[in-house]
């Protein structure tokens, strides 16, 4: 007899004083209370499906921003070569080279920095490392190690091709050798 007091007292609505608990419901009062749990249920639910929604807005937001300042990675790393290519030719013109040429050097020279200007406007940002900074394994690659006298461990000594940076992320590091001789 007492389970069923307790069976009783649990399809009890809280704000039910004591003496009302002691009488039966009607059917009026447990299809109130059945509402009351559905509605409870319901407004849980909402509430739930409602973050949901908003995580997914705010993901799917930042997965926009995500791919506008880096989907072009993969096209960015194929135009690297390219660029090596064209600071490489310029590199490699004799100084009589420069005046019976002047017209197809001007272009190349032309193209590279186009190719800068459009790199730039896409985020892309050169790094320029110059013999005898420190090597920062973050920004640069060491292709290899060399004792060279007058520098410290850590320095480098030879650039061999130029990093970029694609807004905040390393598209590519920079290519250096790097002097493994401490300074004397």
């Amino acid at each position: 007899m007492a389970e069923a007091q307790n069976e009783q007292d649990k399809n009890v609505p809280e704000d039910q004083t004591a003496e009302q608990a002691t009488e039966p419901m009607s059917d009026v009062e447990a299809e109130i209370i059945a509402l009351k749990v559905e509605r409870d249920d319901l407004k849980d639910r909402f509430m739930r499906v409602l973050a949901d929604a908003e995580n997914a807005r705010k993901r799917s937001e930042r997965d926009r921003r995500e791919a506008e300042q880096y989907g072009g990675s993969k096209l960015a790393r194929d135009l690297l070569p390219v660029f090596d290519s064209l600071k490489r030719a310029i590199q490699s013109i004799a100084p009589e080279q420069r005046e019976s040429n002047a017209a197809l050097i001007e272009g190349i020279e032309l193209t590279q920095r186009e190719l800068i200007n459009v790199f730039k406007k896409h985020g892309i940002e050169p790094i320029t490392p110059e013999p005898g900074d420190a090597f920062d394994p973050q920004l640069h690659q060491a292709m290899f190690e060399a004792p060279v006298a007058g520098t410290e461990a850590g320095d480098i000594i030879q650039v061999m091709a130029d990093g970029f940076m694609l807004h905040d992320r390393l598209l590519r590091p920079a290519q250096v050798g790097v002097s493994s001789t401490p300074k004397n």
